[in-house]
């Protein structure tokens, strides 16, 4: 590929407003220009203390699209420091060539968003790579970068980084059409939870202590929220001191782990000058079937319950239901007018 299909490409890539296309795209342009063994693109995020790496897209030899890692718990993800490597590349913010087990020189380009390294790119080939083209490898992903910047400002929430709720719709209705059965296949797909969080007692926090260290609570909720979950779960603002949370290819005791483990998380850390904090949660499982408003009515009941029977709950729709403590409302099923 000549340099001038290369550049072709970035304008073509960057048209995307997906994030997930954007990686993927990114991944082949940049694997049929270099002839790379492989590309591949990993999120780097923190999780259980430690720095770990998951697969975002990529492309190996003979053109197989690798496309984002079985979203698992976060411990379980390789860490960082066990590849000094690409440790490298992220702590001194540059690209760094390593030669691999199999003989193959790797080169780590940092990835940057939000003002900080959130992602890597790994290129796999059998020879060191040109300094012209690494050099313009580093360019184009920074143009990259001021495309997500600016996919961030109209994705994210100002105040604490986290998906804003106009993105919420989009997201969800690729998380349902994940869950849909695959043609020919038995297997029923694993599945995915919506959580409503609302902080408890939030406008007496105001109140008392005024919205600076109202907004203090937000952003420490915020990135409480991002340590305690996965790089591919959705962390979203909703509006006000309410938070949104989907859980992506989840047990239902997996989904109960997880948000008692957040739920314990905010209760015992100690909020500056307002002290002890506590979060009410409502769950439930999202179906093939569900459109967003479905889905967040059910989460909606049991966040209300948990609210109504003294607060710092975790509770789950279907389990309420079950036990006859919820009435389950009639299911809406979309309307055909003539």
């Amino acid at each position: 590929m000549s340099t001038a299909r290369l550049i072709h490409g970035v304008a073509e890539s960057t048209v995307q407003r997906d994030r997930d296309r954007l990686d993927q795209a990114i991944a082949t342009l940049f694997f049929n220009f270099l002839g790379a063994h492989s590309v591949v693109l990993f999120h780097v995020h923190e999780a259980e203390g430690e720095r770990r790496v998951s697969r975002r897209a990529g492309v190996s030899e003979g053109g197989v699209m690798l496309g984002a890692a079985a979203v698992e718990e976060p411990a379980s993800l390789p860490k960082l420091a066990d590849n000094p490597p690409w440790a490298e590349c992220v702590d001194a913010d540059r690209v760094v060539e390593a030669w691999g087990p199999e003989g193959r020189l790797t080169t780590a380009f940092p990835l940057h968003a939000r003002g900080e390294i959130l992602g890597i790119l790994i290129v796999e080939s059998e020879n060191s790579l040109p300094v012209a083209h690494i050099d313009l490898l580093h360019g184009i992903l920074r143009i990259v970068e001021n495309h997500l910047a600016l996919l961030d400002y109209g994705e994210r929430d100002t105040l604490t980084g986290l998906l804003n709720r106009k993105t919420f719709e989009n997201r969800f209705e690729k998380t349902r059409d994940r869950l849909a059965p695959v043609d020919g296949s038995s297997a029923a797909p694993v599945g995915s939870y919506l959580a409503l969080v609302d902080i408890d007692r939030f406008k007496s926090i105001n109140d008392s202590h005024g919205h600076l260290f109202g907004d203090e609570v937000l952003l420490l909720v915020s990135q409480l929220m991002k340590h305690n979950f996965r790089g591919a779960d959705q962390l979203f603002r909703f509006g006000g001191e309410e938070f949104v949370i989907v859980l992506e290819q989840a047990t239902e005791a997996g989904a109960r782990i997880a948000f008692e483990r957040f739920r314990t998380a905010i209760e015992t850390h100690t909020f500056p000058q307002v002290g002890r904090v506590t979060i009410s949660l409502g769950y439930t499982r999202i179906t093939a079937r569900d459109v967003t408003t479905t889905s967040v009515e059910r989460a909606d009941g049991a966040l209300y319950y948990a609210k109504s029977h003294g607060r710092n709950l975790c509770c789950n729709y279907e389990a309420l239901v079950a036990a006859g403590e919820l009435t389950p409302k009639a299911e809406q099923v979309d309307a055909e007018l003539f």
